[in-house]
């Protein structure tokens, strides 16, 4: 029995999901939440690292954005390597290496290490994210992707809530065992990842048929249930059964990569450099570390509302397109303030956005996707925003460098989530127009 927004459930359907969303989802969670942590700290490494090491703003912006270079270079590739070799073994190789890479940056000694270093973990995480969304397609229907999707991407704020106010205290080991604070940094927050890594060869169940946890009759229900949705194929006949070529030149996966490309260069260039945003209003470490878990932690439980009131509506486009635009609104706004108080409301307010609609937007992305295209199209569109957050991720320094100013330099996000919100919107109204047309061609 499927669910409708708003409908009733068989108690086959409810005892089923409510079990495989206890045993994968929080496990997930953890595994982004160290992943993302070890993306980013180098935001907090930043505040006393750069002077160290001779970083300019620029060349702190080209190592963040070299990171996405090699995110966009091997993502495709990881994520088809993933479906071949299976989630468990492929899943597990990215955490371990990405986590010996992460630490390993704790050794760089100026400009051209840090950028290797960067480069290196670009290459290592690359395909984890879009990894795991094309594995919870393995596990989850289509009508609970948007909430099971916003849990798992809590994880992403979450980073930032929990990982500020650890890095910041790591920032205080300088000078233990001769190394400096943000060398700890990076040594302390690596390890868990490679440990996880580990767990997740282990304990993580690449298909429902291998879930010992689950009863025969739970597994054969979703296993019809999954099989009968990959049958049905891509709504509207999108981007339906194609080659990869194909879907590297599908005009709507290029569409959604634009909106996701506003997406994630907001949430990763903030993770990256809302600390520095922060503390140039004269904050200490500390300070920075505690006032920075602020919206992150309100954008962690808005994301799960919103998605859950997404998959309840049943409208991803509206659900998908409302923060988005909001996003870009409150961006624009710090452009106009010099307050420290304004300024965090506005940033509250653009991670509020900029995190409920991550769950919306893919929820609409893989409703696009037949089961034949999600690993590419899953990649691809992840893989092509990544351009866009990698070019602006270097052009705030760039930008900031030749200013002076922090708001200035976040106009380059403005631009992309406003274009991403009109392009929404076009893609709503294609959706709208596409069962119009075929109603007045029915007898």
């Amino acid at each position: 029995m499927h669910e409708q927004p708003g409908g009733n459930i068989s108690a086959i359907e409810a005892t089923t999901m409510r079990k495989v969303g206890v045993r994968l989802v929080p496990f997930l969670v953890i595994c982004y939440l160290i992943a993302y942590i070890d993306r980013v700290n180098a935001g907090f490494a930043a505040l006393t690292m750069n002077k160290d090491v001779g970083l300019t703003q620029a060349m702190f912006g080209f190592g963040g954005g070299l990171f996405f270079v090699a995110y966009v270079l091997f993502e495709v590739p990881s994520n088809l390597a993933m479906e071949k070799l299976g989630a468990r073994l492929w899943i597990a190789r990215i955490m371990i290496t990405w986590g010996m890479v992460g630490a390993a940056t704790a050794f760089i000694v100026g400009p051209y290490s840090y950028y290797f270093s960067r480069f290196l973990l670009g290459a290592a995480e690359a395909g984890f994210f879009p990894g795991v969304i094309l594995y919870l397609t393995y596990w989850f229907p289509k009508n609970y992707r948007a909430r099971i999707v916003a849990m798992f991407m809590v994880a992403v704020p979450l980073s930032s809530f929990v990982g500020s106010p650890v890095s910041a205290l790591l920032l205080q080991m300088d000078g233990v065992l001769g190394l400096h604070g943000w060398q700890w940094l990076f040594i302390m927050e690596g390890i868990p990842a490679v440990m996880l890594g580990v767990g997740v060869f282990i304990f993580l169940p690449s298909r429902p048929r291998e879930a010992g946890w689950l009863t025969d009759t739970q597994r054969d229900w979703l296993e019809r249930r999954l099989e009968s949705e990959r049958s049905s194929g891509a709504v509207g006949g999108h981007a339906g059964h194609m080659p990869l070529w194909k879907v590297l030149t599908n005009t709507h996966v290029w569409a959604l990569a634009l909106i996701y490309s506003g997406l994630s260069a907001t949430s990763n260039a903030l993770s990256l450099w809302q600390p520095q945003i922060l503390k140039s209003f004269g904050l200490t470490n500390l300070q920075t570390g505690v006032l920075n878990m602020v919206p992150f932690g309100l954008a962690s439980i808005c994301m799960i509302i919103w998605g859950l009131r997404a998959d309840r509506k049943g409208d991803h486009v509206v659900s998908t397109a409302i923060p988005l635009g909001l996003n870009a609104a409150c961006l624009a706004l710090t452009m106009f303030t010099n307050s420290l108080i304004l300024t965090t409301v506005l940033l509250t307010c653009v991670l509020i956005a900029n995190y409920a609609t991550k769950g919306p937007f893919w929820a609409l992305s893989t409703s696009f996707l037949s089961s034949a295209t999600a690993a590419a199209g899953i990649a691809a569109i992840n893989t092509i925003a990544h351009l866009g957050t990698g070019v602006a991720t270097w052009l705030i320094g760039v930008i900031k460098d030749a200013t002076g100013s922090f708001p200035i330099a976040l106009l380059p996000l403005v631009i992309l989530t406003g274009a991403g919100t009109v392009m929404v919107l076009i893609l709503g109204r294609g959706q709208r127009v596409a069962p119009a047309a075929v109603a007045r061609a029915s007898p």
